[in-house]
């Protein structure tokens, strides 16, 4: 079946013939005009980069992150200037769109991730839920962000044995949905504070339902209380200081354990709650951690309806906050390079905009798999990522009518890369890197006075005296 072309009336301005429909199937045009309005982003006159305009040019910059602004904003409206038969002049430059983004702030995008970035999986979906409790995860990273003045002020440098870091960084804390990596709340804070003080503040995204799972920097009384009256369940990785003593043994080899607040006061006034740990080993000497003694702590105390080997490969679910981590620095962002921004507000905004391009993906992936009876994890994230960007322009060139096949026709070609089994493997935690020949740059580095001369005028030949 072929496709109608899209009819463009002249005489429009340009930026109101642009359209995003790839994106749009996702997060509409409604809800980016009532997340601006809501942040009073709204502009005041007609510019070659209005709010929401600037809004999907900020998520398609976390798409095409291989490219510079000006060329990512050619790369977004491809399809409609070759219809509109436009020149590039008639695009905003790298001022404007700088400008753009700052005019808009952080605040929409923040607004706009929060309203329609959220568990995504259905009962149906492979690996999603166990024990009829939805799988989800919280964890923590770093990201980098460019060395300007303006963002060493505002988020910090790692503190080194040879000084500062070579860049600010932002603390960052995801809770993902473990079945389609779908990251459904986020926080953003200087290097300085803690990844547990941000743990606590993502925890108001958890509900009635999940199973919370966290690694072992992350236990505290605390938060396990908070999970549990949120109406949530916990399974999490402690500390061997952190076991506590047994109570009860349990038929399974399990046993049950109260847990205490660290306050003294509140241990004196008998505040408590009781857990099950589970404690195991392993004897195959090629895995990390063989040998030592390891703990999981859970709130799904009976070991009927909760089986230990269950729990403890089910834990393992956990890894998957640390694929989307990858996913979202080594495939969408490509690491090594910091975030664009030299501003902090910039830098949150884009970091925003990078987690909704990445549930965008995400979101068309569980799509695909759905339709096509998939597991999510077998679909080739780093092929979704360009076939989404190709439709971009497709979609701009063909006829609204036509969408809902090419649509569909997108689901299948994303499903159409699927990736073999996962091995029997181990990924020990080591990294192959040397440390650089060349001097660490110093703050002096960065403002050399400027030449005065041409390369030319600069040359001065040699004197050898001759035999």
């Amino acid at each position: 079946m072929g496709y109608k072309v899209r009819q463009i009336e002249p005489g429009d301005q340009f930026c109101e013939q642009v359209t995003v429909e790839v994106i749009n199937q996702v997060v509409s045009l409604e809800a980016i005009g009532e997340v601006i309005e809501a942040s009073d982003a709204r502009e005041q006159r007609v510019r070659k980069m209005p709010a929401w305009l600037t809004l999907l040019l900020c998520i398609v910059m976390n798409l095409l992150t291989e490219v510079g602004m000006s060329y990512v904003l050619v790369r977004m409206v491809r399809g409609t200037r070759l219809l509109a038969d436009v020149d590039l002049d008639t695009l905003a430059q790298k001022s404007s769109i700088s400008k753009a983004r700052y005019r808009l702030g952080a605040k929409p995008l923040e607004m706009l991730f929060k309203r329609i970035c959220r568990p995504i999986a259905t009962p149906e979906t492979p690996g999603a839920f166990a024990f009829g409790l939805r799988l989800v995860a919280i964890d923590g990273t770093l990201e980098d962000a460019t060395d300007t003045p303006g963002n060493a002020a505002y988020f910090g440098h790692r503190q080194t044995g040879h000084g500062d870091g070579p860049f600010p960084q932002v603390r960052c804390v995801y809770v993902c949905e473990c079945g389609t990596h779908a990251i459904f709340d986020a926080g953003f804070w200087p290097y300085r504070v803690g990844e547990s003080t941000g743990a606590y503040r993502v925890l108001r995204s958890v509900t009635e339902g999940m199973l919370v799972m966290w690694d072992r920097g992350l236990y505290s009384y605390d938060r396990v209380i908070q999970v549990r009256q949120r109406g949530a369940h916990v399974l999490c990785w402690v500390r061997s200081m952190n076991r506590p003593p047994c109570i009860k043994r349990l038929s399974d080899g399990t046993y049950l354990a109260y847990i205490y607040p660290s306050d003294p006061a509140r241990r004196e006034s008998g505040e408590k709650t009781l857990v099950r740990a589970i404690e195991y080993t392993l004897d195959d000497p090629r895995r990390p951690g063989h040998g030592e003694h390891h703990c999981l702590l859970t709130t799904l105390l009976d070991p009927d309806a909760y089986p230990v080997m269950d729990l403890l490969c089910l834990y393992h679910e956990r890894w998957e906050i640390e694929i989307a981590i990858d996913e979202i620095d080594t495939h969408q962002r490509l690491l090594p390079r910091p975030l664009r921004s030299l501003k902090p507000v910039g830098v949150i905004q884009e970091l925003y905009a990078l987690l909704i391009a990445h549930f965008i993906i995400r979101f068309i992936m569980h799509e695909a798999a759905c339709t096509h009876q998939l597991d999510p994890d077998r679909l080739s994230f780093v092929n979704s990522v360009r076939l989404i960007c190709d439709a971009i322009p497709e979609f701009q060139m063909i006829h609204p009518d036509d969408h809902f096949h090419l649509w569909h026709r997108l689901l299948k070609d994303i499903a159409h890369f699927q990736l073999p089994p996962r091995e029997n493997r181990i990924n020990p935690r080591v990294v192959k890197r040397r440390c650089s020949k060349f001097q660490r740059k110093r703050p002096e580095d960065f403002h050399h006075p400027p030449l005065t001369q041409s390369f030319r005028d600069s040359i001065v030949l040699a004197e050898t005296a001759c035999a």
